[in-house]
């Protein structure tokens, strides 16, 4: 048997670790949401629930990587107790791998169109009807779209077939040195412009009043939500990591080490995005307006701002690229492992896959813009991330922590005892009621609040029916998890 693969270094561990965790919502939502809850008030509530809900998670994640030394593909299978069937919970992981990637692809592609864009001058000087105009032709353009998702596709395959040391871990660690350091440039000359200082109080300064206005419950759901979402757990991208992670270093520090870097990239982003929105007087809007239409126009206004503006969607293609090659890597470890191919056929196959799985996000903003699967003014795109986001993810995440807490899982004590071999930071023994029973629960809750935030403003009938939804998949989950399987 082939002997596994394994990081070359600590640093290619974390670095490519927090490169799947650093997606583009968190780069863009973040710093307004942020703002909108508080400011720097928020931040400490957003920093409290990383550590309660995010950090466990992704060590179980990474516990089970490392203690299986397989991808979610095998991981369940070789952990589990004889006659235990946790092993169909895999399926949760392999699909939600490749739904993310079938829209996360086209909107990598989008970021390196606008930085092309940037760069060649083609955004220069242009008014802001004409800014829209562009993001809108893209849109309405399958063939420009396809283009840049196949280059996104290509590019991001090439370095998984290179393998992980050679391929995934030194590309990754070049990227995320550069995305870093573009960032703290970019940030310094944000916070330089004029009236940067209103942007920097918006963001920063902690603003009560916006907490009492927007109400404590609100604002805690606000950062518990964006703590959950913000780290890519559920899926087993990180757990794949975790596989080719060695035994000489306990499990809690390194995760630790990834959610600051996290959390830090969330942070500059913000120090970039806030400042320059206040300092030519444009609303900081959240998603796709803000990337695509408010940001080139701020750089059209700034000095050099090409320049700056390059940068910027180099930075946010970095950003995609990263979360898309360890995406890549879980679905090739995945593949290999189930059907015994070679890492070069696997790469091959999933190439042409990927680039056909793609097409109905892309196609879903022009050709099929008639179909609006979850209400009026929703596309393909907005399914798919539902399915991710709102139930692939917190579904996976919860089925983590019960395979490492439940008897008839991995266990607790198996999983402490994976997370604390090597040197450094233990994982405490005193939480095991704390992830038994209360982070089931928190993760339930986050579940359930996604679920009413996106249906609320459907009618009652339609928030009922998909509350039903949700409450039947959550009810599948404990049942096969305490009751289908074998004592």
């Amino acid at each position: 048997m082939k002997e596994r693969e394994n990081f070359g270094s600590r640093l290619g561990f974390i670095l490519v670790s927090a490169g799947c965790a650093i997606g583009l919502g968190n780069v863009w939502k973040f710093p307004y949401i942020c703002g909108q809850y508080g400011g720097a008030a928020f931040i400490l509530i957003y920093m409290v629930f990383l550590a309660i809900l995010g950090l466990p998670i992704i060590i179980c994640e990474f516990a089970i990587g490392r203690g299986s030394k397989t991808s979610i593909a095998k991981s369940f299978d070789i952990l589990e107790p004889r006659g235990q069937k946790w092993h169909h919970f895999k399926w949760i992981g392999i699909v939600g791998c490749y739904l993310l990637m079938m829209f996360y692809t086209m909107v990598g592609g989008w970021m390196m169109y606008y930085a092309y864009n940037m760069a060649s001058g083609k955004l220069t000087g242009l008014k802001t009807v004409e800014v829209i105009s562009i993001f809108s032709n893209m849109l309405m353009s399958p063939g420009t779209m396809i283009f840049w998702m196949v280059i996104v596709t290509l590019f991001a395959f090439g370095c998984v077939a290179l393998g992980l040391q050679n391929g995934v871990e030194k590309i990754t660690k070049i990227m995320m040195s550069l995305l870093l350091i573009m960032m703290i440039v970019l940030a310094m000359n944000s916070i330089r412009l004029n009236n940067a200082s209103a942007g920097l109080r918006f963001y920063l300064i902690p603003n009560l009043d916006s907490i009492r206005q927007n109400g404590l419950g609100t604002v805690v759901f606000a950062a518990m939500t964006h703590a959950f979402f913000t780290l890519s757990v559920g899926i087993g991208a990180m757990s794949i990591f975790g596989s080719y992670l060695s035994k000489e270093r306990k499990l809690t520090g390194e995760a630790i080490s990834i959610v600051l870097v996290d959390t830090f990239v969330a942070l500059v982003a913000g120090l970039i995005i806030i400042p320059a929105c206040f300092a030519y007087n444009v609303k900081p809007d959240a998603g796709p307006s803000l990337l695509f239409i408010t940001l080139p126009n701020v750089f059209n206004h700034m000095a050099a701002g090409r320049i700056w503006g390059t940068l910027f969607f180099i930075f946010m293609t970095f950003a995609a690229m990263s979360t898309i090659i360890a995406v890549f890597e879980a679905i090739i470890a995945a593949n290999m492992e189930l059907t015994g191919w070679s890492r070069t056929k696997s790469v091959k196959i999933n190439i042409a896959a990927l680039i056909v799985l793609a097409l109905p996000a892309i196609l879903g903003f022009n050709i099929l813009s008639g179909f609006s699967p979850l209400g009026d003014g929703t596309s393909v795109m907005d399914l798919e991330d539902f399915l991710v986001s709102y139930n692939l993810l917190p579904l996976g995440s919860l089925v983590f922590v019960m395979f490492c807490t439940e008897k008839s899982g991995w266990g607790f004590d198996s999983f402490l005892k994976e997370c604390n071999t090597g040197e450094g930071m233990n994982f405490p023994k005193v939480v095991r009621t704390y992830m038994t029973y209360f982070l089931p629960m928190i993760i339930v809750i986050v579940y359930l609040k996604g679920y009413y935030d996106m249906f609320a403003g459907m009618g009652t009938k339609v928030l009922a029916f998909w509350m039903c939804i949700a409450f039947l998949f959550l009810g599948f989950i404990f049942w096969f998890s305490r009751n289908h399987i074998k004592k």
